[in-house]
């Protein structure tokens, strides 16, 4: 059997240990957990105290090399105020993430991966958000569950751990496959700019090459402002925005947070200076700063629902989805947490057309 050094470092890194306090658990030499990771082979015994230190099974570690994130491939939704922790256990929830998505693959025909290359635009991400809403035929109109758009359109979602508060998204491309990776623990109207914010990199950056372009995330955050709230419709229905008030309102129509359509309307130049930093003042003392106070539901993954209700007619359960990846059943929960509910999605039908199992 062959020993995966690289699969070493995926699930030290998801427990976020450094070699020597995995050494340290596992009672063993940190040169012993180096010589591991890069790529010597290992008796049995000191395998199974890796595995108990790391709480994944054996099997795990004799599997093929996994699909490994490079950092250099990914767009980070906030790299300045990661660390290198947080960071490297986002990235190894990539490669889980991959392998998940790999195993349903060979059970289900998933939407293809309908975005266009907008490199050339990413200057102007305004008109880079306004030639996919027309390449999707979406027009002027508010998207009433993004999530399941970005499904329908060959995305893939997947949740973020809640041991990694610190990264609020990331995406990547894997083998012509766009990734997105979600924090679930922020706000509903956050994760939906943040799944928007997440759009623009892929569109925009993908060939260009967003690593270190300081102007990537400004620009992927006036994609994400553009595609939410576009101009044509907040002109149409936000005309002499005067309160909070009417700001309350009127946020419900794109979904987004309170700050974020304040920011557009100024943005957009409806609202004067002096309005917009008194709208901001007024909201912070009301809370939507750090929250927002009556908000709206969560979306939830039309793809997962059907999926795990599919399996289920079949007695497959997470817990054996997790056997056969090999990986501890606490890390199939983090991958899909709060992406798969009961509820129903007003896009699920043309998700589901695509989404079926193969034959």
């Amino acid at each position: 059997m062959y020993f995966s050094g690289e699969r070493l470092r995926v699930a030290r890194q998801r427990r976020k240990m450094t070699g020597k306090q995995l050494a340290k658990k596992a009672k063993l030499t940190p040169v012993t957990v180096s010589k591991a990771e890069n790529g010597h082979q290992i008796q049995l015994d000191t395998a199974n105290s890796l595995a108990e230190a790391l709480c994944y099974p054996l099997e795990f570690f004799y599997m093929d090399d996994p699909d490994v994130i490079s950092v250099n491939t990914v767009s980070f939704r906030s790299l300045a105020k990661m660390g290198a922790a947080d960071r490297d256990a986002s990235l190894a929830a990539g490669s889980l993430g991959v392998a998940l998505y790999d195993w349903v693959d060979e059970r289900f025909h998933l939407p293809k991966p309908d975005l266009i290359d907008l490199s050339k635009e990413r200057e102007r991400p305004e008109s880079a958000a306004r030639l996919l809403r027309q390449h999707w035929g979406l027009g002027d109109r508010p998207i009433g569950n993004f999530l399941s758009l970005l499904e329908s359109k060959g995305v893939r979602v997947l949740s973020l751990s809640e041991n990694t508060l610190d990264v609020d998204a990331y995406s990547f491309w894997r083998s012509d496959r766009p990734y997105v990776f979600l924090n679930q623990q922020k706000t509903p109207e956050r994760s939906i700019f943040d799944c928007a914010h997440e759009l623009g990199h892929l569109v925009m950056h993908h060939h260009a090459g967003a690593k270190g372009d300081r102007g990537a995330e400004h620009q992927a955050d006036a994609f994400a402002s553009a595609f939410l709230m576009p101009e044509a419709d907040i002109k149409s229905e936000a005309r002499s925005v005067e309160s909070v008030r009417q700001v309350l309102r009127l946020k419900k129509r794109w979904r987004v947070s309170a700050m974020a359509l304040v920011f557009r309307l100024h943005k957009l130049g409806m609202i004067t200076e002096w309005t917009y930093k008194s709208m901001c003042i007024e909201l912070g003392q009301l809370g939507y700063r750090r929250g927002e106070p009556n908000g709206i539901d969560r979306e939830t993954s039309v793809v997962w629902q059907k999926v795990l209700t599919a399996l289920w007619s079949k007695k497959i359960t997470k817990n054996d989805i997790a056997k056969e990846l090999r990986i501890p059943l606490s890390e199939l929960e983090a991958l899909i947490f709060g992406l798969a509910s009961p509820r129903s999605s007003s896009l699920g039908d043309g998700v589901g057309a695509a989404l079926r199992a193969v034959q």
